[in-house]
């Protein structure tokens, strides 16, 4: 079994050049290297959807995982965090125990003792669900509420939807999970994308060059959310001590490590990156819209999923994007919860995914 205890944070090795970007010493992976998979879930029928992102089991019920060892859901964060999302057909879960097992997810993969579930900003105080549960509703968005609702008033794009969760807190998610339990008859499906395979994409003098920078996140339209749904920003602890208050920004590495693969995953998105730090604003300008027309125009580096009631998927925050698909009129809902994570860095000495996998076929 891998070891899991806190990261050590070079301050530079020999030649003088430090190991690790970014990241907060009180919010640090306690992963000292990638972790493993060890077979566990092969037993379960399966499908890679896609060749970079994308897998689907069935046959494979949360409320089993619970009742099971450590090593299998261990297992299953080291698919999710390989493969970008995880989808399990037809499952008879709870809200409880979607949080149950997103808690045992996220530490079984290293995250930090001070991060558990997050709070989202806009959730109502004394929710029927419980703080960490997001409740996914059309008809909540027909009355403008949310992200989505912020990018419809400046694109008609549907993919101008595509993000990554709460990027715009100091300890944003490592994992996030959704189970759609209301349908339309048909449309609602949603799309992920591969961070992996934007970076595999790039050339290595734009790798280098974008390594050695960060971008700002921000989320300040939430509070002109809640002024005008009359509900309070929830101020205090969000999941992490590091994120509470109302400022609702933060800043992160353009390319950061996932612990879990140790592979280097471009994090920006439309959502909520505003501004490329170290540069001039007409050369982030420029920079930014290229970075997510990669994620846009790449049908091949995206998985789509058409949801039957009541499935499940379960993906990485770290390394996807994803983009909820508004081409119906019926009623779409479900139940979403997010583990928080370590704060973003980058590992210099870390591979992207075509590397590490050429490198190690196995």
């Amino acid at each position: 079994m891998p070891s899991v205890e806190r990261l050590h944070v070079d301050d530079g090795h020999e030649d003088g050049i430090s190991r690790i970007v970014g990241g907060h010493g009180d919010a640090r992976s306690r992963l000292l290297q990638s972790l493993t998979y060890s077979g566990t879930l092969d037993e379960f029928k399966h499908q890679d959807l896609t060749p970079v992102i994308g897998t689907e089991f069935e046959g494979l019920q949360v409320k089993d995982l619970l009742k099971w060892g450590d090593e299998l859901i261990r297992d299953l964060a080291i698919t999710i965090s390989q493969r970008g999302v995880v989808f399990l057909r037809d499952q008879d879960v709870t809200p409880t125990q979607m949080k149950d097992l997103m808690l045992r997810i996220t530490e079984l993969s290293g995250c930090p003792e001070s991060s558990g579930l997050h709070v989202h900003p806009l959730t109502e105080e004394g929710s029927e669900l419980g703080d960490q549960i997001s409740v996914i509703s059309s008809e909540k968005q027909k009355k403008g509420g949310g992200l989505t609702h912020q990018l419809s008033d400046v694109s008609r794009f549907a993919s101008a939807g595509w993000h990554s969760d709460i990027t715009f807190e100091p300890v944003p998610s490592d994992y996030a999970m959704l189970k759609i339990h209301t349908l339309p008859a048909t449309g609602g499906d949603t799309l992920w994308a591969s961070g992996y395979e934007i970076y595999d994409r790039l050339s290595p003098a734009m790798q280098r060059f974008l390594e050695g920078l960060t971008a700002t996140h921000d989320a300040k339209f939430f509070l002109e959310e809640a002024e005008r749904l009359g509900n309070p920003i929830r101020k205090g602890i969000r999941g992490n001590p590091l994120n509470h208050g109302e400022a609702l920004t933060a800043i992160h590495p353009l390319v950061r490590t996932n612990p879990v693969t140790g592979w280097k995953s471009v994090y920006v998105n439309k959502g909520f990156t505003k501004r490329i730090n170290g540069i001039t604003k007409d050369e982030s300008d420029l920079l930014l819209p290229y970075l997510f027309n990669l994620v846009t125009q790449n049908h091949d580096a995206q998985v789509r999923f058409k949801w039957r009631t009541n499935d499940l998927a379960i993906w990485d925050n770290r390394s996807t994007w994803h983009c909820a698909t508004y081409d119906y009129d019926e009623a779409r809902a479900g139940d979403r919860v997010c583990s928080l994570g370590e704060a973003p860095y980058l590992d210099l000495q870390s591979l992207g995914r075509r590397e590490a996998l050429n490198s190690n076929p196995s």
